[in-house]
């Protein structure tokens, strides 16, 4: 044990960048990470039992309620894993990644804990390590998870998911910057997925249109490798018609997806499962993001975040990070 020192984790959220509600019926969908929004993990010595200080709980990490039962979870599966007992340390989590909006709050607060651990007591930590542990956790949170949402935040690059194939890396040469507005409502996957799951059943059309969403996904893996910016765009935007016509969009997020593209944007949909929670925008460089962030923010976004693309690995604090 090291007296006085401070282990440190650190996370990306993650976006859905194509492919929400088609991937649950086989056809493919890309994720990114978003380093401009982050979670933050600490942990110190302090004799006694192990504690946990977040936002919504402080105390005793054994004596927390349901709302940190993941937490309650992983926590200890990490220390088993380094072979270190449950208690003499503080873990404080600091996160900026809202809930309930797509950007796979409960993943990425899961890896910055296990990384701080694993920093703290100065143990390397391999990929399937840390992703078997945030499992641990997701499975309180989503049940059956896919584990496309701690992939994707602990990745630096896009991953190309399809059910049952498992995950790609995308190497992609894009510039630009994404846009992320937040509509200010949370997000109702669990909704949107079982109404779009009875509409399905009724209509071929819709069948189809979640087919079509397929085809674009593939679409914009090609553009994202080739570096085509207004083709990518294009899909962007077609796919959110879709998505809107599938019945998962929300007012809010259609009136922000069309100040998008009145204000300069290549290409904007709504991202994650729908009925509230974010947008993303594709604009060409980071003077063109705050312009439209104001923007966006001016036509009712609760919050806006600016991730760069940069043309090639996305950026991550390499030092804290496997």
């Amino acid at each position: 044990m090291r007296d006085h020192e401070t282990g440190i984790g650190v996370s990306s959220s993650k976006i859905i960048l194509i492919g929400e509600h088609s991937v649950v019926y086989g056809k493919p969908a890309i994720a990114l990470p978003v380093p401009a929004v982050h979670a933050v993990t600490q942990t110190t010595r302090c004799l006694g039992p192990l504690r946990l200080q977040c936002s919504f709980y402080n105390g005793i990490l054994n004596d927390g309620t349901d709302q940190i039962a993941g937490l309650r979870t992983v926590i200890p599966a990490a220390l088993h894993v380094l072979k270190r007992p449950e208690k003499d340390v503080t873990i404080t989590i600091n996160s900026a990644i809202p809930a309930a909006r797509g950007m796979g709050s409960s993943a990425a607060v899961a890896i910055s804990v296990v990384r701080s651990l694993f920093n703290y007591f100065e143990t390397p930590l391999e990929r399937n390590v840390l992703l078997n542990l945030v499992g641990v956790s997701e499975k309180y949170f989503h049940g059956n998870p896919s584990g496309l949402d701690a992939a994707a935040a602990s990745s630096t690059h896009p991953i190309f998911f399809m059910k049952g194939k498992g995950m790609e890396w995308i190497h992609h040469k894009l510039r630009g910057c994404l846009v992320i507005a937040d509509s200010g409502i949370k997000g109702q996957t669990k909704r949107a997925v079982t109404a779009l799951k009875q509409r399905l059943l009724q209509s071929a059309l819709l069948r189809r249109k979640v087919n079509q969403l397929g085809v674009l996904t593939s679409s914009a893996r090609d553009a994202l490798e080739t570096a085509k910016e207004e083709a990518l765009g294009s899909i962007l935007l077609d796919a959110h018609l879709l998505l809107q016509e599938l019945g998962v969009s929300h007012p809010s997020l259609d009136h922000l997806v069309a100040t998008a593209m009145k204000d300069g944007a290549i290409g904007a949909k709504m991202t994650g499962g729908g009925c509230g929670g974010c947008m993303i925008a594709l604009v060409k460089d980071v003077r063109k993001a705050h312009d439209l962030a104001n923007k966006l923010m001016g036509a009712g976004a609760a919050k806006t975040w600016i991730q760069p693309l940069q043309g090639r690995d996305l950026p991550v604090n390499a030092g804290f990070l496997d």
